[in-house]
């Protein structure tokens, strides 16, 4: 060997060993993202499978809303085919438009006295509550195992391990839509 290939050998074996660094830490990471991305989708789930129950106690006592609740099937089948796909833009799009109608619903039920006294309504609302609870702890977590995933990616000699084993990419965060913020506006 000569001498230039006896340098070569070892540079090259460092190198091998600096880009291989990190690759079980990016998996383990990668793994979070996805369970956390799988916890909103059980969320949202969970409270598409409430919202009928709330809407048919409702609409016993409610004939005339129907434009109210044609609105929330058509948004929370819309959060359905989000949540199967896994799109997570999808998802939080979906989400929004849910919520939207959700309130819409709440409304009108402070409008009915004898709605408010039902124990199966109360008790309805109580778990809906807790699941938009859920909903946002799920999200939370979500947007930190992103952070934690992307941060590492991101970082030298991990970035080398994440492209070689094409896992370069950031993950997208679980974000609100434009106006989010905005308390909505509920006319009938």
């Amino acid at each position: 060997m000569n001498r230039s290939s006896r340098i070569q050998v070892p540079l090259l074996a460092s190198l091998l060993f600096v880009a291989g660094c990190g690759y079980n830490t990016i998996q383990t990471l990668d793994e979070r993202v996805n369970q956390a991305q799988g916890q909103i989708q059980t969320q949202l789930q969970r409270r598409s499978d409430l919202i009928p129950n709330l809407v048919e106690t409702v609409k016993g006592i409610t004939k005339q809303e129907d434009t109210v609740f044609i609105s929330i099937a058509n948004a929370r089948a819309r959060l359905g085919g989000a949540v199967q796909s896994g799109n997570v833009p999808e998802m939080a799009a979906a989400n929004a438009q849910l919520s939207q109608g959700l309130g819409r619903l709440l409304v009108i039920a402070e409008a009915y006295p004898q709605l408010q006294s039902s124990q199966n309504f109360r008790q309805l609302q109580d778990q809906l509550e807790g699941t938009e609870n859920r909903v946002a702890v799920a999200r939370q977590d979500y947007n930190t195992a992103v952070g934690e995933y992307n941060g590492y990616i991101r970082r030298f000699p991990y970035n080398l391990t994440a492209k070689v084993f094409g896992m370069g990419s950031p993950r997208e965060y679980f974000e609100a839509e434009a106006g989010a913020t905005e308390a909505p506006q509920v006319k009938f």
